[in-house]
């Protein structure tokens, strides 16, 4: 019986080449339809697109090439045997987005609710390898219910494929995961191991047990959207990078940020032409950050006047709102941004920021990234709750990253640097490359006001007038130790700059730093704190 008779119940047997060709285009033309309209309907009626829509808005028109169209499933039992669609519910291939080529697999929630079993999971594992062997990212486009229960352990195990290579390929070929429906149980592991998380608001969710075990186990009640939808990822776990209203927008958040990576670790990212000037000054700079310390102000504006025609996308601009991570250029050139927000906490460090900024700067320096690192920081935040949830490891987690770090680092001290986060934030005394500061800055073991307390603690309190003599004590103090040349002195800043010139100090220094070369000590691998 041939593919055709199986599918349709005709008795159709070719006889010549020219039957058999027509037969491949029947067989295409079912695999590409789907199941069914009436699947196909109930999809849209979700507010969801089909599998192959998304592929089309991901990828260049016309280039997407299918791999394994015609793969089926060969389970039994619990009604599998009767019903064996093409694809088994995932599609995969490759194609390109702005002319570079990508691999691509995206769930089909029209079979088997996108359900994985064993051929599904080969079909994945297959374009899995092509990548890493090809050097190209693996976008995934995410719509599945999780493992086909009907194939038992044998869909686990398909899982357990994905993971080792989403491992794998860590580090290698950029891996975007793209949420566009239900993600539960085991499934959601991949997506945690990739580079990128982007969702969908009111359509895609991610748990680990849904709503329903949770309330059998802890009585309590909340909705899907409640528990694991993208607004509690973007916000509150920091599970997803970008969620945004619509799939339309979402796959072209993809594109663009794709546009930002290089295909593979041994590449640098895609360089442009720019016609913004390199030489363009920023006198506006002047006014946008105040010279009191005390003063709040708009990292991002900073950031937009410095960077490319102000253009840069934020990773994570909702979670740890208190550090700032993105993606921009200078000069065309690629550059990775971290930054503390003073409008967020006073831009201090805590456990949320450091692990933010640590997996930022981890990802910049895996894929060839040159990262620039402007300071505005009072310290790390203090409390009961900081201390007893870890700062201590998670802010060691950032310290890690940055040593660990050997692509081209530049940092620029805006205003304060206190303490131990300003030895985190990439200090010279741990491998910046080159360290600038405005003539505003104030580097520092701590605020003046606090050193005058612990320094001067017995004139204060023997004092006649005690404030006065505390203001006199703190006055002196900044004279002496945090002054703006204290640290250009003793070498530790390499210059002070004029604000005004600041984005062509960092593009001519990111230029003399192109072809930087660092040794790292031969080691299987290090052990960074957990």
């Amino acid at each position: 019986m041939t593919v055709l008779e199986e599918t349709t119940g005709e008795s159709t047997e070719p006889t010549d080449a020219r039957g058999r060709v027509a037969e491949l285009h029947e067989i295409r033309a079912q695999a590409l339809a789907g199941p069914s309209e009436k699947a196909t309907q109930a999809q849209h009626a979700k507010g969801k697109l089909t599998a192959r829509e998304r592929i089309e808005l991901l990828l260049d028109p016309g280039s997407f090439r299918e791999v394994e169209q015609l793969r089926r499933h060969r389970a039994s039992g619990f009604g599998l045997e009767a019903k064996k669609p093409f694809t088994d519910g995932v599609i995969t291939g490759w194609g390109t987005v702005e002319g570079r080529t990508v691999f691509v697999y995206a769930h089909d929630f029209r079979i088997f609710g996108g359900a994985l079993g064993e051929a599904h999971a080969t079909k994945i594992h297959k374009i899995m390898d092509m990548a890493i062997a090809a050097g190209a990212p693996l976008v995934s486009l995410n719509d599945g219910a999780g493992a086909r229960i009907q194939e038992g352990v044998s869909a686990l195990a398909g899982y357990g494929g994905i993971f080792q290579r989403n491992t794998k390929a860590s580090g290698v070929i950029p891996q975007i995961s793209v949420m566009l429906g239900p993600c539960a149980g085991g499934a959601a592991y991949s997506p945690a191991l990739t580079d990128f998380v982007f969702m969908v608001r009111e359509t895609s969710q991610m748990f680990i047990t849904g709503p329903d075990v949770v309330k059998a186990v802890t009585g309590e009640e909340i909705s899907q959207n409640g528990l694991g939808g993208a607004d509690v990822h973007a916000e509150t776990s920091g599970v997803c990078h970008f969620a945004y209203d619509d799939e339309e927008t979402c796959i072209a958040e993809v594109r663009y940020l794709l546009s930002l990576l290089p295909q593979n670790n041994r590449e640098n990212p895609p360089r442009v032409e720019s016609s913004d000037p390199a030489d363009r000054r920023g006198d506006v700079l002047l006014d946008l950050v105040p010279a009191d310390g005390n003063r709040p102000y708009d990292m991002t504006k900073v950031i937009e006047e410095i960077v490319d025609d102000g253009e840069y996308l934020e990773v994570h601009e909702r979670w740890a709102r208190n550090i700032i991570c993105a993606l921009a250029r200078l000069d065309g050139q690629v550059v990775g941004i971290i930054a503390n927000q003073p409008q967020s906490v006073a831009g201090v460090l805590d456990i949320e920021a450091s692990e933010k900024a640590a997996r930022f700067v981890t990802m910049c320096d895996a894929f060839n990234i040159p990262i620039v690192t402007l300071l505005d920081v009072p310290g790390f935040l203090p409390g009961v709750d900081q201390e007893h949830g870890g700062i201590i490891r998670h802010g060691a987690k950032l310290l890690y990253a940055y040593c660990n770090a050997t692509v081209p680092r530049i940092s620029l001290i805006l205003r304060k640097a206190y303490g131990g986060a300003y030895i985190v934030m990439d200090s010279q005394s741990i491998g910046a490359d080159l360290t600038y500061a405005w003539p505003t800055n104030e580097i520092a073991v701590m605020g003046a006001e606090g050193a005058a307390n612990v320094i001067f603690r017995r004139q204060i309190a023997e004092a006649e007038d005690p404030e006065a003599m505390r203001a006199r004590m703190v006055k002196e103090y900044k004279s002496e130790l945090m002054h703006p040349y204290y640290a250009a002195e003793r070498g530790l800043v390499d210059d002070v700059i004029d604000p005004a010139e600041t984005r062509e100090v960092l593009i001519r220094s990111l230029a003399m730093l192109q072809s930087k070369h660092a040794d790292l000590p031969s080691r299987k691998h290090g052990n960074p704190p957990q």
